[in-house]
């Protein structure tokens, strides 16, 4: 019996190691047509994300364990000493430093001020002023009050903004956490985080969506909701079906981009419409929420959403009144074998008794801290907390709960703060490379009148602009087709140019909406196209079967954007059947049509409660 943290810890390093090797294979390989594109994508990527600092106590490591890394204490700690000094050249070098400090961490910092304290503390609500291990140099009120004027000239003269995320001046440790943010020259940069939401059926998603992205409170029947559902039958039960998405925009001072109220009186209130074109034009980062069914029978279309959307986290919503039930355990469980970071957010406080809503606390907490999750509940009471937990959950195994209310708004500041500090999905260079050959995932489409076919996906690697000429494919028969890209749209705003880590749509040259299905790839046009793979090898672990799997079982895959019936048609197993809990190198052949797949892509596969984790590990 192999566990499944061993198992995830291995098939990381296949998926890592694999990625390495595609990179150094592909960088050695120049492109015939578009070679001189290709370098300078390199450059920028390297310019993005080198340093090329005249400081070399500077480090791109974020906060993590009980506290933040020396070198960017001393960093901190430098810059505010040139900002206290008079002199002109010490308030230049300041400058530099500071614009340097935002161009290596692609245009946003939370700059601290004074003694920070130790996150051990201050995440298990047990700060005070006489706790051991506070970092960083001791500053007097006056001097948090002084920095924080000269900070916002120097950075206003570099083009950013600087505004408030928490302040304490009272007490032995006065400190202050400032969001220091450079605007985004256009839409086509504007930096991006993406979130799926899921949970069990009226735990609250979308009415928790409808708050946050709309701005005004739900009135306890449904009213923040309605206007995220898509389709008749969804206003009709009440219930998500589809994978809808919703925006939320941050300005550049860390504000929420909301619809104002255009008129109110004692029983009517109205919101203005703000369209996601209004929101990008607007936003200095954008919050994209892919919101999931809860209902068990849509299980299918949740999984493709977590597997395709590529989300930087995943936000499990728990009703207080409910408890995590039903398929709040199963996304939870989905979430954590995918390696996703999962925040949690309790909603409908405000009607669940005391006893109750303690209840549900003690559960979330036990689950949370369980041997399958081994995770690190905090919770979330004050906005330091929320500031320091956006840069160091994920990598540090910790999960933040909210405690909120749709109908009071209560929480709903911390979890504004959390999200607008959020970093980046296309800053993880570990899933995205700017410097590769162009690769964009197809993850939906569309037919628009007087416009033609239009696809939407996510730019695995590389760059790409309208007039590019392009592959699209695999088709039933494994062949790849040339077309072009003829317009491109990001949020809504029609854009010139798109990178790694990105979220686009592309409207094609010469393509019929039937040609076209989720699962496909767009790659540079070149004499050799990619394989189209219809065997492949993958190393498996079973998480949950009744019986036994044999050969030519069959069963939902689900990789990356590919969603596909699979055979299985050997398995290297000493018994030549698989039960929950064993783990084998597992052959497996698409039913119906090649897909693109590459080695160290990870995989789910699931039939009924059946479901399995692996890795690609070899092409048939």
């Amino acid at each position: 019996m192999t566990t499944l943290r061993t198992f995830q810890t291995e098939i990381d390093e296949i998926h890592n190691r694999e990625v390495a090797k595609q990179r150094t294979l592909a960088s050695t390989i120049p492109e015939k047509e578009g070679h001189d594109r290709r370098n300078a994508s390199a450059a920028k990527g390297k310019a993005r994300n080198d340093i090329t600092s005249p400081s070399s106590a500077v480090s791109q490591s974020t906060r993590s364990g009980n506290a933040a890394p020396v070198s960017l204490i001393e960093l901190e700690d430098r810059i505010t000493n040139y900002v206290l000094m008079s002199s002109p050249a010490d308030h230049a070098m300041g400058r530099d430093m500071i614009a340097e400090l935002l161009t290596q961490n692609h245009g946003e910092y939370v700059f601290r001020i004074g003694a920070q304290p130790p996150h051990a503390a201050l995440f298990t609500e047990e700060l005070t002023d006489t706790t051991d291990g506070w970092l960083g140099t001791e500053r007097t009120p006056e001097q948090i009050t002084e920095i924080r004027r000269v900070l916002e000239n120097l950075v206003d003269e570099v083009g950013g903004k600087v505004s408030l995320l928490y302040e304490s001046l009272k007490g032995a440790h006065p400190r202050s956490n400032l969001l220091l943010r450079l605007p985004p020259p256009n839409v086509s940069l504007t930096p991006e985080v993406r979130c799926a939401v899921v949970g069990n059926v009226d735990s609250g998603k979308s009415t928790t969506l409808g708050v946050l992205t709309r701005g005004f409170l739900d009135d306890g029947r449904g009213k923040a909701r309605v206007a995220l559902f898509r389709h008749k039958h969804e206003l009709e039960t009440g219930r998500t079906s589809s994978v809808g998405m919703e925006i939320l925009g941050f300005g550049p001072l860390g504000t929420p981009i909301l619809p104002q109220t255009i008129s109110k009186d004692e029983n009517v209130t109205r919101h203005e419409k703000l369209g996601w074109e209004e929101i990008s034009l607007q936003a200095a980062k954008i919050v994209s929420f892919i919101d999931l069914a809860g209902h068990e029978r849509y299980l299918k279309t949740t999984l493709y959403g977590l597997t395709s959307g590529a989300p930087s986290c995943v936000i499990l919503i728990v009703g207080a009144n409910a408890g995590l039930i039903g398929m709040s355990k199963e996304h939870l469980a989905i979430a954590l074998a995918l390696g996703v970071p999962v925040v949690v957010c309790i909603t409908k406080i405000d009607m669940t008794p005391a006893p109750k809503l303690e209840e549900t606390l003690k559960q979330v907490t036990k689950i949370l801290q369980s041997p399958g999750c081994r995770k690190t509940p905090v919770f979330v009471k004050n906005i330091e907390t929320s500031v320091e937990l956006a840069t160091s959950f994920g990598p540090e195994k910790i999960c933040p709960i909210f405690q909120i209310s749709n109908v009071t708004g209560e929480g709903f500041d911390h979890l504004r703060t959390f999200l607008n500090l959020l970093p980046s999905s296309e800053h993880d260079v570990t899933k995205f490379a700017i410097d590769q050959p162009l690769e964009i995932s197809i993850i939906e489409t569309w037919s628009v009148p007087y416009v033609g076919t239009v696809v939407n996906g996510i730019v695995n690697s590389g760059t790409v602009k309208v007039g590019d000429a392009v592959l699209l494919g695999p088709d039933a028969n494994g062949n790849y087709r040339v077309t072009a890209i003829k317009s491109m749209h990001r949020k809504r705003t029609i854009v010139t140019t798109a990178e790694a880590g990105q979220c686009v749509s592309l409207a094609l040259k010469r393509v019929k909406r039937a040609e076209v299905r989720k699962g496909m790839v767009i790659v540079p046009r070149t004499d050799t196209p990619p394989r189209a793979v219809s065997r492949f090898e993958g190393q498996v672990l079973i998480l949950y079967h009744n019986t036994t799997l044999q050969r030519n079982y069959q069963a939902m895959l689900h990789c990356g954007a590919v969603r596909q019936t699979v055979r299985m048609i050997e398995m290297d197993h000493p018994q030549g059947v698989l039960r929950t809990g064993d783990r084998a190198k597992v052959e497996f052949e698409f039913i119906s049509h090649p897909e693109h797949v590459k080695e160290g892509m990870k995989l789910l596969f699931r039939e009924g409660k059946t479901k399995g984790l692996g890795v690609i590990t070899k092409i048939l």
